[in-house]
């Protein structure tokens, strides 16, 4: 057993404190900004991610955010909507949405806790690598779309395509 799983197999641990004690076991920047909510920065291929995790008492839920800027010209904000449907179409855990006051593109995921289950070092860790890597997967494809005048059919096929090899 590691050092990261060890610190965190107290079932009496919350949530935001497991995600915690893998934030510092990683030396990943983060902020707790209160006893139910965390927020940390991951940089990426294309960008740098704001990744927030919550927990909701409430419904028992694990709840991620992960947000990176995006202004996409209004007359082509339709076309990124359907770009939206198309992404989400393609992805079984999560979802992307756009903010439109934030201007912010946004992947949302909830992870369900109930019944006084508990969150393990591996599961928050797939859950963050899980959003970055969607975040990066499909960025591309927004950005051909936004800015590119690319058709979203045309675009989805940029996140889709399998890569051989390497450069």
């Amino acid at each position: 057993m590691s050092m990261l799983d060890t610190n965190l197999v107290d079932a009496d641990l919350h949530p935001i404190d497991a995600v915690e004690s893998v934030a510092q076991a990683k030396d990943w920047s983060f902020d707790r900004l209160n006893d139910d909510r965390i927020a940390l920065t991951v940089t990426g291929l294309w960008r740098t991610y704001s990744l927030t995790l919550a927990w909701s008492a409430a419904d028992e839920t694990l709840r991620l955010i992960c947000t990176f800027e995006m202004d996409p010209p209004k007359a082509r904000r339709g076309m990124l909507y359907d770009l939206l449907n198309r992404v989400n179409d393609s992805v079984w855990c999560g979802c992307f949405s756009y903010w439109t006051e934030q201007k912010m593109m946004v992947w949302r995921y909830g992870l369900l806790l109930s019944g006084g289950q508990t969150v393990g070092p591996e599961q928050i860790e797939r859950l963050m690598h899980d959003a970055v890597s969607a975040a990066e997967r499909f960025y591309p494809a927004f950005q051909l779309v936004a800015w590119g005048n690319t058709p979203p059919a045309q675009a989805i096929h940029i996140a889709i395509a399998e890569t051989y090899g390497r450069a």
